[in-house]
């Protein structure tokens, strides 16, 4: 007899659904920071609503009946093609959440990335657990850069993502309307609905304390994490060049991924250094409002890319339609972050675990209804051409 399905699990039914209930479950500071972007949120909703800009058009009598969603990316194979990409803090929605979305990514068969800012340290996330990748930033200390990245590949990690799109923070408006802090504090207009909160609050009330940015912590120092932020934005380097990338290439041997991509000359340069592949990102919509959305920047990199390494996409990816899409397009995977953060939000390692299901549902169910039965066969000819209404 099987058992019963969870309450949450049959209210997860989408990814939207999934962003509900961690509304619910989460103080509005916390949900807010995970959920907002920078200022008006242009690009934030952008990223979501350029895929209703692309169709699909399906093929159904080419037989599929089974379909195969395996991808090979950077010489591992990989179940799906869709990455858990970093996010900050991801210790803050649920206790130890980065080492429980790094399992669920490897019981799902595919790759985790680690962001810098986690709050466990890059060697806590064990070998082992599938494919591990590591983000680090140009900092102002280079040889922070550098230890970092020899850290990285001291601890196994299979790739190094190299983001330069984080080199001045961006302005999180609902941040500074929540006055969010970490540790979170909260203000009496947040208490009044905190009595919805209180799993979080228990589950969190050993964590909140000690919550930290693993990674900056030096060997026996005791710090408050009010400083180590500090420390965080004062180490981002605006002044940063291609020089810094290349001195990055030379001390990574592994394969190093470019983020923050959106201009076709720097996936130029980056094939030019010898960077194995690069992620079209404008960080979620949490820098430069008004940048465009990943989906729309794609073609123009995956040109500029020549078929020559892998390009991914990463923002506003929320259904399995939307990885199809992508694909479509000329994209190798897609990178979730905020909906791990929900999954986390909701069920811990099962939420995100849920979270990834529901893509691999849904796109399996896509690539039925086109008639697709691999995804190496997700080309373009699966993309309805609007007419041209120009009549002249």
């Amino acid at each position: 007899m099987s058992s019963p399905v969870p309450s949450w699990q049959r209210r997860g039914y989408s990814i939207a659904a999934m962003r509900a209930l961690a509304r619910a479950a989460l103080p509005r500071p916390v949900f807010d920071f995970a959920d907002g972007g920078a200022e008006d949120e242009h690009t934030l909703r952008r990223n979501e609503a350029a895929f209703d800009d692309v169709e699909l058009l399906p093929h159904p009598l080419t037989g599929a009946a089974t379909r195969d969603l395996s991808i090979t990316l950077f010489g591992r194979g990989l179940k799906l093609p869709i990455i858990v990409g970093p996010t900050g803090l991801a210790g803050l929605f649920w206790p130890d959440g980065e080492r429980c979305a790094a399992r669920a990514a490897a019981a799902a068969g595919t790759a985790f990335c680690l962001s810098h800012g986690s709050v466990c340290r890059l060697e806590d996330v064990a070998r082992g657990d599938g494919p591990r990748w590591m983000q680090v930033f140009i900092f102002r200390d280079r040889g922070f850069t550098r230890e970092l990245t020899q850290r990285a590949a001291a601890a196994g990690y299979d790739a190094l993502v190299l983001t330069i799109d984080n080199q001045i923070l961006g302005n999180r408006e609902r941040d500074i309307r929540n006055g969010f802090a970490i540790p979170p504090r909260f203000r009496p207009a947040d208490l009044a609905s905190m009595a919805l909160k209180l799993p979080w609050l228990w589950r969190m009330r050993r964590e909140l304390p000690r919550i930290t940015f693993g990674n900056y912590v030096r060997e026996g120092e005791t710090v408050d994490i009010k400083t180590l932020a500090g420390r965080m934005a004062a180490l981002l380097d605006p002044a940063m060049t291609w020089e810094d990338v290349e001195e990055v290439r030379r001390i990574w041997k592994g394969p190093m991924i470019l983020k923050g991509v959106l201009h076709p000359a720097e996936a130029r340069a980056a094939l030019a250094r010898g960077v194995d592949g690069v992620v079209v990102s404008n960080h979620g919509g949490r820098q430069l409002d008004g940048a465009p959305a990943s989906l729309d920047a794609l073609p123009a990199i995956v040109a500029a890319a020549e078929g020559r390494i892998p390009v991914l996409l990463d923002g506003g990816v929320r259904r399995g339609a939307d990885i199809a899409k992508a694909l479509a397009l000329g994209a190798a995977a897609c990178l979730i972050g905020r909906p791990q953060l929900w999954g986390l939000a909701v069920a811990g390692e099962e939420g995100v675990a849920h979270v990834l299901d529901i893509y691999r549902r849904e796109l399996d169910r896509v690539m039925g209804l086109c008639g697709v039965s691999r995804i190496a066969d997700i080309g373009p000819d699966l993309l309805f051409a609007r007419p041209s209404r120009n009549t002249r």
